[in-house]
């Protein structure tokens, strides 16, 4: 008797691709009627099939008006119980990848290297969590010869979850840092939680990229019997003023990556291409082609100002790295800078970043968010204001000419607004 999972996959297979949202469904979608606290979409599934959905997929039987609505008894788990199917029937290589910072550019990166000799398809845009992941799965079609999942975490277990969606055959872990250390209960909850992805590799016998340069991730190179170690002994970078110049073997080239942090990325993607058998003249030309963009240390030239729009997300260790690059470029400098959200003891990681930035002794500094007033406590000719409104007029009238601005802050103050203002 054909299963209810084995029901919904002839139907997917009829469909066009997967969708919970009715604003972005296309034709022959089949779209999952998901519920939150504040949404109830069951309510949608026949404009969902009005837009050119095949089927909608509910779980409350009330929303069952005619034979191309299916009934699951959660539409949610429906969707990643039909996502584990597919992977199932996937045999070709399946590449994880989580860490606290840096996983997406990591995956652009990956993803341009390896489609230099495979068809790939990689996790779009952000779509890592327990949603993104599933209908990442599900878009994988019979071409595809490298499956890359991104995979985002902020409580134990989560990375856990998402690998009994993906089951990934190889993995890598970009770094540990203080990202999410309110709800992961610190930094060890951290290393505890993007270790299960290792966890998974190890149990099922996958292929480990492990950075060498984290002392935390180093430390489980004895965990694997083959792991793939990085950076490689002959990747070199050169300088990063603004733009990270590398050494590959005896190549040398010019990226449109800023800031020496990138340089872990690059290093994770140079691994991987040449495990997968990518040369590397491949590698560096995918590496060279890759401009950052959505706020991810994107270069933004006005007249004699350099911007980098680093404002996506931010923690302790990103913020470090990315003051830490600042301060060794030439010419003025001046930091934007937004609070950190969901830390623990967030006053004294704000008390981190005042001295980061008076030790450094940047020209220029604008402070934003309730936390950063104990920053701006240690500091002099600085700005403090609670909102990035609230800062609008000030910044508007700085001569920021022949500076080089950072912009960065968690994404919920909104700093995504300041490179508009910055003249």
């Amino acid at each position: 008797m054909q299963s209810f999972i084995e029901f919904l996959y002839s139907r997917f297979l009829l469909s066009d691709g997967v969708s919970i949202d009715t604003r972005t469904i296309t034709k022959d979608n089949l779209f999952f009627a998901l519920k939150g606290p504040n949404f109830n979409a069951n309510k949608y599934a026949e404009k969902a099939l009005e837009l050119g959905a095949a089927y909608s997929v509910v779980d409350e039987e009330e929303y069952v008006t005619n034979d191309r609505i299916i009934l699951a008894e959660n539409s949610e788990k429906a969707l990643q119980d039909l996502a584990i199917f597919h992977r199932s029937r996937f045999k070709r290589p399946v590449f994880a990848l989580t860490g606290s910072n840096g996983k997406t550019t990591t995956k652009e990166l990956i993803n341009l290297v390896l489609s230099k000799k495979y068809i790939t398809h990689a996790t779009p845009g952000n779509y890592n969590n327990h949603l993104g992941v599933p209908l990442t799965i599900l878009h994988i079609h019979p071409q595809v010869e490298v499956a890359i999942i991104e995979m985002g975490a902020n409580h134990v277990g989560e990375i856990a979850q998402l690998c009994s969606y993906a089951n990934p055959t190889h993995g890598l872990i970009t770094n540990i840092g203080q990202a999410h250390t309110e709800t992961f209960g610190g930094i060890e909850g951290v290393l505890r939680g993007k270790s299960e992805l290792f966890d998974h590799l190890r149990q099922t016998g996958g292929k480990a990229f492990i950075n060498t340069d984290d002392f935390r991730l180093e430390n489980m190179v004895k965990r694997f019997d083959d792991p793939v170690l990085f950076p490689p002994k002959d990747l070199e970078l050169i300088e990063a003023n603004p733009y990270i110049i590398i050494r590959l073997g005896d190549q040398e080239v010019t990226t449109n990556l800023v800031g020496r942090y990138n340089y872990g990325n690059i290093a994770a993607a140079v691994a991987v291409g040449r495990e997968f058998g990518v040369s590397d003249n491949q590698i560096l030309e995918a590496v060279v082609s890759y401009t950052p963009s959505n706020q991810r240390s994107q270069v933004i030239k006005k007249g004699t100002t350099i911007i980098i729009n680093d404002c996506y997300n931010a923690n302790p260790t990103s913020m470090k790295a990315a003051l830490d690059n600042l301060e060794s470029m030439t010419g003025k400098k001046a930091v934007i800078l937004g609070e950190m959200k969901e830390l623990q003891d967030a006053v004294d990681r704000h008390l981190d970043v005042g001295r980061w930035i008076k030790q450094a002794g940047f020209d220029q500094v604008i402070l934003i968010g309730r936390h950063m007033i104990a920053a701006e406590q240690l500091l002099e000719n600085v700005f403090w204001f609670e909102t990035v409104e609230a800062a609008r007029p000030y910044i508007g009238k700085c001569d920021f000419a022949g500076h080089t601005v950072l912009i960065k802050g968690s994404r919920s103050v909104g700093l995504q607004k300041v490179a508009e203002m910055v003249g």
